[in-house]
């Protein structure tokens, strides 16, 4: 099996298949309503997201608060950003970019 990396206009998908049709029937039977608009076959066994190419830089702390931040406003992703901002100073885009990431590895 390969890795597969299946863009749509919505989402990354990370899957393994057996191949790129494969790697495409999985994205329709999980989101059935969305298009592959480009699929990748990558070349190891490992996908890596940059948290520099997030822009979220720094120590690990900034994970602890976001996450904190989520909780504390039950999921509401605008209310989240505003309490990053709030705690932390920092603006709008930075406090985005730390919340969504954050959004995707579950809170």
């Amino acid at each position: 099996m390969a890795l597969f990396e299946i863009e749509t206009y919505s989402h990354i998908v990370i899957t393994w298949a057996e191949n790129e049709e494969g790697a495409r029937q999985i994205l329709y039977e999980n989101y059935p309503s969305e298009e592959a608009i480009r699929v990748t076959k990558r070349p190891r066994d490992a996908w890596v997201i940059s948290k520099a190419a997030l822009g979220i830089t720094g120590k690990i702390e900034a994970c602890d608060l976001a996450r904190e931040c989520l909780s504390k406003s039950a999921g509401d992703k605008l209310h989240a950003i505003r309490l990053y901002m709030q705690q932390t100073g920092c603006d709008l885009e930075k406090a985005r970019k730390t919340i969504e990431s954050n959004i995707v590895y579950g809170w």
